[in-house]
């Protein structure tokens, strides 16, 4: 009896130990993932022909400033996707107009608050077979104008594989080009997706020189 005791003990600390090696395994390959995502921006802003960036600040250009990365900004929300989409054109900075339909609506949770976005698709780039699935999320919060760009950020995102769920990575959130330019013509956020929390997660306002 007790050398089956022992045998069923030691099953159950090689199957906990298996169990946390996997979750680190995850929570490994998902910061991997988000640092790759930073380096991609880097280079981007590093590059002359990609980055936002006037040329004085390119010159002096290192890296852009990021929170902390935390896997508690990525978040399964829930999906209601819109039954009639109607085409509409989209305020920016400037007098261009784009065209988007609302996809839907998104609820989810962060610090204990009940949080909505409206997740909009851009109707020129259904045409573009490699954006075709693609989704975009304006969003402003309370970080606005201190940590991060008084304008808000963007998030992009893509078809989900669930019909009724989508992921929401705050950690991927990023500056629109009019943070860095007067050059651009920029998505103004929609006040039905101001939120009213903190996002700690994503780019900030500014960069490192």
């Amino acid at each position: 009896m007790k050398k089956m005791y022992l045998i069923v003990l030691c099953s159950c600390v090689l199957l906990s130990c298996r169990t946390r090696k996997a979750a680190v395994n995850s929570q490994g390959a998902y910061f991997q993932n988000i640092i790759k995502f930073q380096q991609d921006l880097n280079a981007e802003f590093k590059n002359p022909k990609e980055s936002p960036l006037d040329s004085i600040d390119l010159k002096n250009f290192k890296t852009l400033a990021f929170f902390q990365i935390d896997p508690s900004y990525r978040i399964k929300a829930r999906l209601v996707k819109n039954k009639n989409p109607q085409v509409f054109e989209m305020a920016t900075s400037t007098q261009r107009k784009p065209k988007y339909t609302k996809y839907g609506d998104v609820y989810f949770k962060i610090h204990d608050t009940i949080c909505h976005l409206e997740i909009y698709q851009n109707q020129a780039l259904l045409k573009d077979p490699k954006y075709k699935d693609y989704l975009f999320a304006p969003f402003g919060d309370r970080t606005n104008g201190n940590s991060t760009y008084a304008g808000g950020r963007y998030l992009d995102l893509r078809l989900p594989k669930q019909p009724n769920y989508i992921i929401l990575d705050f950690n991927k959130a990023y500056n629109p080009y009019c943070a860095y330019s007067h050059r651009y013509s920029c998505p103004l956020i929609p006040y039905t997706n101001i939120l009213p929390v903190y996002i700690k997660a994503g780019v900030k306002r500014f960069h490192n020189l």
